[in-house]
């Protein structure tokens, strides 16, 4: 089947892969855009998994101030120097500071979460009276739950991206990572409200 170029350009764009690749996905997909960016967005997450553990030191510094009351700094790297000047990583590291500013996250990944804070939740859930009928197994997955929905809103990775609410910011952050060609992080964020302390 014979397929567009307007198509193999936007698939270009929307992923980060070259020409002819954009071109193989949709011919493989017998023309069926949607079909095509959901097999390249899944080949290019799996790379985006492959580079996670490589070092990103490079990157820069965005900040984002909202009508005068809200100030955002982000720390977003990259490996090279040449992606951190690129103007899609800074564009990236911009929606990355407008999302903080938006969702106000309190830790970029459940990992920075503090092993009191999880104690703490934890501990929280596990009083309630709702579950004192339960059997613990069952007990078990319900606290478990309800610590995840707790902290849903507070880690930035796990946000609904605000651009795009069908995918998480982490979701975001690996499409750019396919983008790239690159290991992304979002190192820290400092997000200030005015006349709100922390």
């Amino acid at each position: 089947m014979a397929v567009s170029i307007e198509d193999i350009k936007k698939l270009k764009e929307l992923t980060g892969v070259g020409l002819t690749d954009a071109k193989v996905a949709l011919v493989a997909a017998d023309g069926d855009f949607d079909k095509a960016l959901e097999e390249m967005r899944k080949k290019g997450l799996t790379k985006a998994e492959k580079k996670a553990d490589r070092e990103a030191l490079e990157g820069i510094i965005d900040s984002y101030v909202h009508g005068g009351r809200i100030g955002v700094l982000v720390e977003v790297n990259c490996e090279t120097d040449f992606v951190a000047r690129t103007d899609g990583f800074k564009e990236f590291a911009h929606m990355i500071a407008l999302q903080v500013a938006s969702m106000n996250p309190t830790y970029v990944s459940e990992a920075d979460i503090p092993a009191e804070e999880l104690k703490r939740v934890r501990d929280e859930a596990l009083a309630s009276d709702t579950l004192k009928s339960k059997p613990a197994e069952m007990a078990e997955k319900i606290v478990d739950g309800q610590v995840k929905k707790h902290f849903a809103e507070k880690v930035l990775l796990n946000q609904a991206y605000i651009m795009n609410d069908s995918q998480t910011v982490e979701q975001f952050l690996k499409e750019n990572v396919a983008k790239t060609g690159e290991n992304l992080i979002i190192r820290r964020f400092t997000r200030i409200e005015l006349g709100v302390n922390d």
